[in-house]
């Protein structure tokens, strides 16, 4: 299927697959915060990356994708070891510590940090807006880590360990755009699950050990995560991404905090203390502080119209600007 250029509006197909990634990424915090009683953070990532890459091995077989280009692999390797693994280990670390909600509000910084790397690493610039918004979303985390300080070390250790998570996850987005360039987003997905479960195989032990104690809600939800938010969520994130600007994409997790937030006082029956939603949304309020302005619609016409050794038309789409959002 051939791309939409990059300066058109979002495309049905894209805004459907962006919102049942939306609705999936809600939905594995809640997954995660409950197999977690069981599962040991390492344990419950390679569960998950396990099952989610079975899925799309068979999916690839069925569609005889055969392996992406060869210059699509440092960017699937890098996503893969960042978004896929590290990621999904420290946010499942994370959540042991703090709720769902509060995990789903810091992580969801995640936009601004991919805006920062993309003007260090591919040389985008740090405008002003970008600069403000850090400072906002810093002043917002660090409300968030004073919240949780009267709950004990190990709350202050858990928002940590989400903001870990949200710079692995704007990381493994970064690396992920130049892949798409060269590799389809079920190949890009699915090779970046098996690495990240390849990199995960050191927790085998543990996992084997928790799987023959755990009950079965929990492993259910194990299975769940890496059918669902992994393997189809990741995809469908792929594939609208290709698809659209990456700043109308980013813009639509937006509504993640809040899905997780009603669906865990739903679930689990918890809900994050006033102050630190107020700290959440100040997080929020910062992201889209740095993503203000004219700057998004001007920056995907330039590239639209760049020499093609740069930004080929069929890449435009496929690697729209990092400053985008995600787990």
């Amino acid at each position: 299927m051939k791309p939409l250029p990059a300066t058109r509006r979002t495309d049905p197909l894209a805004a459907a697959a962006a919102g049942v990634t939306v609705l999936l990424w809600a939905s594995a915090f809640v997954s995660i915060r409950s197999a977690g009683e069981a599962y040991s953070p390492g344990a419950l990532a390679l569960g998950r990356l396990l099952s989610g890459a079975l899925v799309l091995g068979a999916i690839c077989l069925v569609r005889r994708e055969g392996l992406p280009a060869r210059a699509a692999w440092p960017g699937i390797v890098v996503s893969g070891l960042l978004w896929f693994g590290l990621y999904m280990v420290v946010l499942n670390w994370g959540e042991q510590k703090v709720d769902a909600g509060t995990a789903a509000l810091v992580v969801n910084i995640g936009p601004l940090i991919m805006a920062l790397l993309a003007g260090w690493l591919l040389k985008e610039g740090l405008p002003s807006r970008l600069l403000a918004g850090m400072a906002v979303s810093f002043v917002g985390a660090a409300v968030v880590g004073l919240s949780m300080s009267g709950e004990g070390s190990a709350s202050v250790l858990g928002v940590l360990l989400c903001l870990l998570a949200a710079v692995a996850y704007a990381g493994g987005v970064v690396a992920q755009k130049p892949a798409l360039r060269h590799g389809s987003a079920l190949q890009v997905t699915t090779y970046g699950c098996v690495i990240g479960a390849v990199a995960c195989l050191p927790f085998a032990g543990q996992l084997v050990s928790d799987a023959r104690d755990a009950p079965l809600s929990a492993t259910l939800n194990m299975l769940y995560l890496g059918v669902f938010p992994t393997a189809l969520a990741f995809t469908t994130w792929a594939f609208a991404l290709a698809r659209t600007t990456a700043g109308r994409m980013g813009a639509t997790t937006y509504a993640v905090p809040a899905l997780v937030v009603l669906m865990s006082w739903v679930a689990l029956d918890e809900v994050p203390g006033w102050i630190t939603l107020v700290g959440g949304l100040v997080c929020l309020a910062g992201v889209a502080v740095s993503r203000s302005g004219p700057r998004d619609e001007a920056t995907a016409a330039r590239t639209a119209t760049a020499a093609p050794t740069t930004a080929p038309a069929t890449a435009v789409a496929a690697a729209p600007e990092p400053r985008s959002d995600k787990a």
